[in-house]
């Protein structure tokens, strides 16, 4: 991987790793529009203050947009969801591994 390369995995995963930033994509993977009350909702334990900052954020990524229905992801927005939905089944799969190091 070129350091270009390094470079724009370390800003993503910088972004991803705020406070409610992938769980605020996530409420929106769906594709349908969500109002901020409904996403705070979605999100679940986000104050206002930390859910603007992370729609500001998100917004200036180019990951999400704002419109009448409410947030949405954008097309940029969307390819991300699609890749991190591989961490569904990685993450099942995981899941089961690590319950079956325990017993």
């Amino acid at each position: 991987m070129s350091s270009k390369e390094n470079v724009a995995v370390h800003q993503l995963l910088a972004l991803l790793e705020s406070r409610y930033a992938i769980r605020v994509l996530w409420a929106l993977k769906d594709g349908h529009a969500q109002t901020f009350r409904l996403l705070q909702d979605s999100v679940g334990g986000v104050t206002p203050n930390t859910l603007n900052t992370r729609l500001k954020e998100l917004r200036e990524a180019d990951l999400l947009t704002h419109g009448s229905d409410g947030y949405s992801v954008t097309p940029t927005g969307a390819d991300l969801l699609k890749r991190l939905s591989d961490l569904q089944a990685f993450a099942g799969k995981w899941s089961v591994a690590q319950a079956k190091k325990i017993k």
